[in-house]
């Protein structure tokens, strides 16, 4: 059995973190059974979730965890695909994680409303008289964080004009079609649906989440997917 250590579920998501739902995503593509542990993060070896305990192979990092599914159970989430298509899938994962994602902390972290609206929610278990450090603290890591990779420099506006591009490009990609590259899901699918539900969900109000909103065909791949594989 595989343990997933992860956050908890928030507005309807079924983890408040977009990585922790890819990897959710990817284990139930495989058919594989997993417990959750929302317990672990102080032992996280990266520092960070989601990782996996797959009898008592620790893996850490949502990519990191679907290559050792592909390893160790044989499985290739892309194997419907063309080389080209794959090489595309890789390149929307990356804007995704290594963009979008930045876009989408600052967005849940340094605006004070959807921060309260959100984030806040992960300290209510810290006892309340260091609740307010605990929160100064990791805001301040992350503002630290996001100047540091270059979004922080941007202002608001410009931050959103980003994400509204980043939102154009996966909906023009997607097209028609019911998931990134035909008729079947592949592995980019998990990130993608993970980053679309993260920014459609009731938690911080922005233009990037009502340029996604405004796109049909995004609402409706966010809800195949996530009945698809998280069905109520």
């Amino acid at each position: 059995m595989i343990t997933l250590y992860c956050f908890t579920p928030i507005a309807g998501l079924p983890d408040a973190s977009p990585f922790v739902v890819k990897a959710m995503t990817l284990l139930r593509m495989a058919g594989l059974d997993y417990v959750e542990d929302r317990k672990g993060f102080a032992k996280a070896p990266k520092g960070k979730q989601p990782y996996i305990d797959d009898g008592g192979v620790i893996v850490a990092d949502s990519t990191f965890i679907r290559f050792h599914l592909e390893k160790t159970r044989g499985i290739d989430f892309d194997a419907h695909l063309t080389e080209a298509h794959k090489a595309v899938g890789w390149c929307v994962e990356k804007m995704c994680e290594e963009h979008l994602y930045w876009i989408v902390a600052r967005l849940f972290w340094l605006d004070d409303t959807n921060f309260e609206r959100g984030p806040a929610n992960f300290f209510r278990g810290i006892p309340a008289v260091i609740r307010p450090l605990a929160k100064w603290y990791m805001r301040r890591r992350i503002a630290k964080n996001l100047w540091t990779q270059g979004i922080g420099r941007h202002s608001v506006a410009e931050v959103d004009v980003l994400g509204v591009r980043d939102i154009e490009a996966l909906a023009t990609l997607i097209g028609d079609r019911p998931y990134l590259f035909g008729e079947n899901p592949c592995g980019a699918d998990a990130t993608v649906f993970a980053f679309l539900a993260a920014i459609m969900a009731p938690l911080a109000e922005s233009p990037i989440r009502d340029a996604a909103l405004a796109k049909p065909n995004l609402v409706a791949y966010r809800d195949r997917m996530m009945a698809r594989y998280f069905p109520k």
